[in-house]
């Protein structure tokens, strides 16, 4: 029996109506993998937490790795066991959870590896890097019933929850439009050469289901984003955010038209993906037409709104536009509102909290109604990325067919929808 199947015959004997944690105490075991950048962030919030016990760390970059685990230690007096294979690490019955904040082209087969396991899971955003991808990881988590928490955090903020409830309830009127901006100061990457793989990177594992390619550090930590081998450029990486709270304050799916133009703009280097683009959405649901509008700009821009004034150079936020007024969401917990033609203040507040927690806080109960970033809520909005990103990379609108969930008519479109997996790392057609 190879090691898919041993992992799939486990999950099958894993109960997943109860909780059943592997651990005594209610005390919940994670294992957390990619810790280098958000990872780290992932590592902090598990530490503040009561009755969560870090078990296993898992890094192909072994610095980073050891590094982490030195930090695990000091600071909960515990060391967790030491990993480079995600394979090895859902070998281990004791775990419980796996937290996944690898490059995004791995999240996707890593989460269902982990569910086949029988573990719980968060998965960083974008839950997938591709349509087909969004769509397996749903039939994953169906089929294994198990918490599957998406890293759009600014779900379970009590000031963006709060934002959503006025604009369902009409507080600046019928919303018809909502814009996501993602303005980041991003310099240039430059150009890189191809060099030799640096000692303790196991980057046979890191390539994952990617196509192989000889190492470039441009094409490893971080400015693995702006390649379309890997990342989805900053739509992907920061804007995600933006548009799912837009589609989550729209209280839309999936669109019948996308549009996007743009551009690698300014500089010369090694980037792939633009770093300026504007793609534009239209829905028809519920028999209303509504506007979604993402923008990403890298270099210098205005602030808008009030959205980062004060902070900086960035502006990351939402704006709502609806027939009383609009609605500014600064970052992924703070909204103000402004009524009528005089724009007079309204209903405002900032307000935080934990997306990990709630994580936690449904591993131990299975209440999944109770999970805020349920992740086939996450694939819908990085379909609604993929899309984009599709139409800016053949440069013309797509119309979409949610029923079919194909570009009609359009084969070259269609065929983005999936990629050519490396073997040994086949996101399964059948989960």
């Amino acid at each position: 029996m190879d090691r898919r199947s041993f992992l799939m015959s486990a999950a099958a004997a894993v109960p997943a109506t109860a909780s059943s944690l592997a651990s005594p105490n209610d005390t919940v075991r994670v294992a957390c993998v990619g810790v280098r950048g958000q990872g780290r962030s992932h590592l902090g919030e598990y530490l503040k937490m009561k009755n969560v016990e870090i078990a296993a760390i898992c890094d192909v970059d072994e610095s980073i790795l050891d590094d982490r685990l030195k930090m695990v230690e000091t600071r909960s007096g515990k060391k967790p066991a030491r990993f480079t294979d995600l394979r090895k690490v859902l070998e281990d019955k004791s775990i419980d959870a796996v937290s996944i904040a690898t490059p995004n082209h791995n999240h996707t087969l890593q989460a269902i590896w982990a569910m086949q396991a029988g573990k719980d899971v968060y998965v960083e955003k974008p839950c997938s890097h591709n349509i087909f991808e969004s769509r397996q990881i749903v039939a994953a988590q169906k089929k294994y019933n198990r918490v599957v928490q998406h890293g759009t955090n600014s779900r379970s903020n009590d000031g963006l929850k709060e934002a959503v409830d006025h604009l369902k309830q009409g507080t600046i009127g019928d919303v018809y439009m909502a814009r996501g901006l993602c303005f980041k100061w991003r310099n240039t990457i430059g150009r890189t050469p191809v060099e030799a793989v640096p000692a303790g990177v196991h980057y046979d594992l890191w390539l994952g289901p990617a196509p192989k390619h000889e190492f470039t550090k441009n094409r490893f930590h971080y400015n693995w984003h702006w390649f379309w081998d890997y990342g989805n450029g900053d739509f992907g990486n920061q804007g995600i955010h933006e548009v799912d709270i837009c589609r989550w304050g729209l209280g839309v799916k999936y669109p019948h038209k996308v549009s996007a133009l743009g551009g690698h703009y300014m500089f010369d280097d090694d980037q792939e993906t633009p770093n300026t683009m504007v793609a534009t959405y239209e829905f028809r649901e519920g028999g209303k037409n509504k506007l979604l509008v993402f923008e990403v700009r890298h270099w210098m821009t205005n602030h808008e709104g009030g959205i980062g004034e004060g902070k900086g150079s960035n502006t990351v936020g939402n704006l709502f536009y609806g027939s009383k007024g609009y609605m500014a969401i600064d970052g992924y917990a703070t909204y103000k509102t402004f009524l009528g033609q005089k724009a007079e203040p309204g209903p405002a507040r900032s307000a935080g909290n934990s997306n990990w927690a709630n994580f936690i806080d449904v591993v131990r109960s299975r209440d999944m109604a109770s999970l805020n970033a349920p992740v086939e809520e996450g694939a819908i909005s990085c379909t609604l990325m993929h899309l984009a990103n599709i139409s800016y990379r053949l440069g013309r609108t797509l119309e979409f067919d949610s029923e079919t969930m194909t570009v009609k008519g359009d084969k070259e479109a269609n065929a983005m929808f999936t990629r050519g997996y490396r073997k040994g790392f086949e996101v399964p057609a059948k989960v």
